[in-house]
Order: C-alpha cells, then structure tokens, then sequence
C-alpha cells in the first residue's frame, strides 16, 4: 500500500522534502505556463505553482491555471504610473504567496532593476533563440532574415540587461526551406516545453544556482542537459 505521508526509515519518521514555491508571470496563452504545470504536477517533483500573475484580463493562460487549480492575480500595468510601481504591486503578490522562484512564461513586461535585483538567481526566462543570437523581440524573424540553419530555445536566468543572464539549458532546432515565422515558431514552442520545465526542477531541487559573483554552478560537472 502506497501513502502519500511521511515515510518510516530506520525507525524515525522522516517528511516529504519541501518543494519550491512558484510563480509564474504570462501575459497570453500560456503555452509554457502548460509544461510547467503538467511537470510540477508529477510527485518527483521539487517544486510547485502557487500564482499564476498576468499583466492583461481575460488570456487563455489564467484558464489554464484555474483548470489546474492555481490561484491567479491580474496586475494590468496600465493602471500604475512607472515601471516600478508596477513591480512593486507584482512583489506584493510574490510576497503573499511565499514564492521561492519566479519564471517569466511569455511575460511580456521588461522588469526594473530593482526587482530583477531583489530576485536574483531566482528568476527564470525562456527565450525563443539560442542566446546570445537573436535577443529581444521578434526572435524568429531575425533568425530567418539572417539565413541561419539552426535555432533554438534559451533558459536564463533573468538579468538586469535583457536575454544576457546566465544560461541554464538550451536545446537546438534546424531552420527548415520554407519555414515562416509561425511553422519556425510552433517547432520551438516544442523544444521549450521540454527545457523549460527541465530547468525549473534543476534550480528548484537545488542542483543549479547562481553564484553571488554571478557564476553559474552545477552540483554535477555533467549535466543530463547539455547546452548547445
């Protein structure tokens, strides 16, 4: 009979490992918020979604979270004067969750440097290219106006400069002839389902963290992920 309470070993009782606490800030359809959900649902686990925050009402992406159970909190950025302001109303749910981690799922806000600061080594990106090419906007199509054959999928850690913090996983994906934007763009979306979950429970379970000196550290030498 399998039990989902503490486990007896060697005659003292021994609980569950603490998971991470979660958040995840979209701003549509979430595609990865879907991954991260379904991987964070799995008991292996190490962490799980608390809140679900968007910057717009009424995106498929807080559907997603209510099916799933997940509380959701909209801070429309159109209401508060600066950039800062509005952080600082995202930073208050954080705080009222507990959150332990925070991972930018299709959020389309640049943050402000001192709440990228404040979550430092914490905060988690996915990006639609292999950093350091194509940062920013429109990833896919820089990527097929400079004719290059393989693209890809980046996790990072946030930094104050855009796309430039430190790399977590990345994985490949070849340009084929004929690609658009969109056919080039749903290939993607495929390889970031896979690496993005795959990062979180790597930072989560403590087997990646970022240095104070910003250096990226591994518990093993070798990976499972590669980057590419």
């Amino acid at each position: 009979m399998q039990t989902n309470g503490p486990k007896l070993q060697n005659g003292t009782m021994k609980s569950k490992p603490k998971k991470a606490r979660v958040a995840v800030l979209i701003s549509g359809t979430g595609s990865n918020l879907q991954a991260l959900i379904d991987s964070t649902q799995a008991p292996s686990s190490s962490a799980r979604i608390v809140v679900v925050i968007s910057n717009k009402a009424a995106v498929t992406g807080l559907d997603k979270a209510a099916r799933a159970g997940i509380p959701t909190r909209v801070i429309n950025h159109k209401l508060y004067k600066s950039r800062v302001e509005f952080d600082t109303a995202i930073d208050q749910v954080l705080g009222e969750f507990s959150t332990d981690i925070v991972c930018l799922a299709g959020f389309m806000r640049i943050l402000s440097g001192p709440f990228v600061r404040k979550w430092n080594g914490k905060m988690l990106n996915i990006h639609p290219s292999l950093l350091p090419s194509f940062k920013g906007a429109n990833a896919h199509e820089q990527a097929l106006d400079a004719g290059v054959t393989v693209t890809g999928c980046t996790v990072h850690f946030v930094a104050e400069d855009v796309d430039a913090g430190q790399i977590i996983l990345q994985e490949a994906v070849p340009v084929q002839r004929g690609d658009t934007v969109a056919t080039l763009s749903e290939r993607v979306k495929l390889a970031e389902h896979k690496i993005f979950p795959a990062a979180l429970q790597l930072v989560a379970s403590g087997a990646v963290w970022l240095e104070e000196d910003g250096k990226l550290c591994w518990v093993k030498e070798e990976p499972a992920w590669k980057e590419v």
